[in-house]
């Protein structure tokens, strides 16, 4: 198969895919996500096909509206509404109550459905084109770092799919936060752009999914599974200071083994590969996905990173480290 290339001056081209039953990677605020018709299991199936992903896992489907949002649920309780209104469009997915319409592999089985409106122009043109919810995970192979901009998605799925929207460069990084809102009180079930604390600030307390550490859990989200994002090389990471970080690196370079570190500006550690995520964490989730594929283009043997904190949007990228590290914490 040829994957297409496509501007946003032939979108009608994507429309007209979309609308045929094929799939097509497009770009969000967050990552690029593998759009399809949600309603087609035809569709469906060939996003599961092109991303090697397994089908216990469900796929956020996104829409234009709330009022799109209304066609795929059986009602939106005030909690939910209250969210809508807040941080839609936005880096959020609503966890509620499905009402059948959506395929079956788009749910894993479940009687939920996770819904999102993106906050991207080309990705809210391309839904209200076609008409259709979009059921979209990222746009990369499964368990891989998700893609931040086109070039990652042509290198993980040319010849896969039918064709990109190029939107250029995400500005998030990290994907949505996912929030069940079928529960009291609501669980948090993947942190993301959204961050807990504004979440509160709008409808009070929630809780944070247990599933987010422990193994072997049937997800209810996108990116519960245990391994997740990760590079070829082996991640560790790192519980402690930075002169423990240089002592380790510093015993695998002498074990002839080729070093790669993640740190922020101003860290100032020595090793064979050095990647930066800039000064806040905000830029560290638009840069980490990045970074983790630029580790793909060399022959590092080990990444280290320092754990983070889980204030603000920290939580996610903490998350995300701890997903790509398979739960390998080195700790002095």
């Amino acid at each position: 198969m040829k994957t297409e290339m496509i501007q946003q001056e032939t979108l009608k081209e994507a429309v007209r895919l979309l609308q045929e039953g094929e799939v097509v990677a497009i770009p969000t605020e967050t990552v690029y996500g593998l759009a399809g018709d949600a309603t087609s299991e035809t569709a469906v199936r060939r996003i599961f096909a092109a991303k090697g992903r397994p089908s216990d896992n469900p796929l956020i489907v996104h829409v234009a509206s709330v009022e799109q949002a209304k066609q795929f649920v059986t009602h939106i309780p005030d909690v939910a509404a209250q969210l809508m209104d807040t941080f839609w469009p936005g880096a959020l997915t609503i966890i509620l109550e499905s009402n059948g319409r959506a395929s079956s592999l788009v749910t894993a089985g479940l009687d939920t459905i996770g819904l999102r409106m993106p906050d991207h122009p080309l990705a809210l043109q391309l839904i209200e084109a076609t008409g259709l919810g979009l059921a979209a995970p990222s746009a990369n192979r499964s368990g891989k770092p998700s893609p931040t901009s086109s070039a990652h998605v042509a290198h993980d799925l040319s010849g896969r799919i039918a064709a990109i929207v190029d939107g250029g460069e995400t500005g998030i990084g990290v994907e949505s936060t996912v929030i069940d809102c079928t529960t009291n009180p609501p669980v948090i079930l993947r942190p993301g752009g959204v961050t807990r604390e504004q979440i509160e600030s709008v409808i009070g307390n929630t809780a944070l999914d247990p599933a987010l550490s422990m193994k072997d859990q049937t997800p209810k989200a996108p990116g519960m599974k245990y391994t997740h994002y990760a590079p070829e090389a082996t991640l560790s990471v790192v519980a402690g200071d930075l002169s423990f970080l240089q002592q380790l690196i510093d015993e695998a370079r002498q074990n002839g083994q080729k070093t790669g570190v993640i740190l922020f500006d101003g860290e100032d550690i020595e090793a064979d590969v050095r990647c930066f995520l800039g000064t806040t964490m905000e830029t560290a989730a638009q840069r980490l996905y990045d970074c983790l594929r630029r580790f793909d283009q060399t022959t590092v043997d080990q990444i280290f990173v320092r754990d983070l904190s889980e204030e603000g949007v920290g939580l996610a990228v903490r998350n995300r480290l701890h997903k790509a590290a398979g739960g390998r914490i080195i700790r002095p």
